[in-house]
C-alpha cells in the first residue's frame, strides 16, 4: 500500500512541476531572462545585490573608518585585515586611526556582516560583480585611497 502511495505522490509532484513549466512555456512574453553580456551597459542589479566591498570616500578624500576593527571581527572567514596606527590628539589622548584597510576578495563570502557591523557606516557593498583575473594576487585590495584621512566630525 505504501508503494502505491509513493507512486501517487511522485506522479502528482511531477504533474504539478510540468504544469508550472507549461505555464511559463505558453506565457513566454513575461520571460525574465537577462541576455548577459549583450545587455552589460543596461543591466540593472537588485538593490540588495552584494558585490564588491568599498570604503566610502567623499570628494575631499576623507572616509568614516575609525579603525575600530568591528568589521574584521564580524568577518566569518578573515577576509578583512585592519592595520591601525596610534595617533596623539589635541587633547592628549592616544587614539587608534586607520592606516591600511585590506580586503581579500578571493576569501570573501559576500555575507555583508562587515557592512552591518560598521558603527560609522563607512563600508558599502557595490554593484560590481565581474572579477575575472589572471593572477589571484590582484584580488587583494587596499580599500582606503592614498592620502585619505578620517573625516573631521569623527576625530
Amino acid at each position: 500500500m505504501s508503494y502505491l502511495k509513493d507512486i501517487y505522490r511522485s506522479m502528482s509532484s511531477m504533474l504539478s512541476g510540468m504544469q508550472l513549466t507549461g505555464h511559463y512555456f505558453m506565457n513566454f512574453r513575461k520571460a525574465e531572462t537577462e541576455q548577459y553580456p549583450d545587455n552589460r551597459l543596461t543591466l540593472k542589479m537588485s538593490p540588495r545585490f552584494k558585490g564588491e566591498l568599498t570604503l566610502l570616500h567623499n570628494v575631499q578624500n576623507m572616509h568614516k573608518c575609525t579603525g575600530c576593527s568591528a568589521c574584521q571581527l564580524a568577518c566569518p572567514n578573515g577576509s578583512i585585515t585592519i592595520l591601525e596606527k596610534r595617533e596623539l590628539t589635541e587633547d592628549g589622548k592616544n587614539k587608534k586611526r586607520l592606516q591600511t584597510f585590506v580586503w581579500q576578495h578571493s576569501m570573501c563570502t559576500f555575507c555583508s556582516l562587515c557592512v552591518d557591523s560598521c558603527p560609522t557606516g563607512a563600508l558599502k557593498m557595490e554593484q560590481r560583480f565581474e572579477f575575472t583575473v589572471a593572477d589571484r594576487k590582484t584580488l587583494t585590495k587596499t580599500l582606503n585611497k592614498e592620502g585619505s584621512q578620517l573625516a573631521p566630525d569623527l576625530r
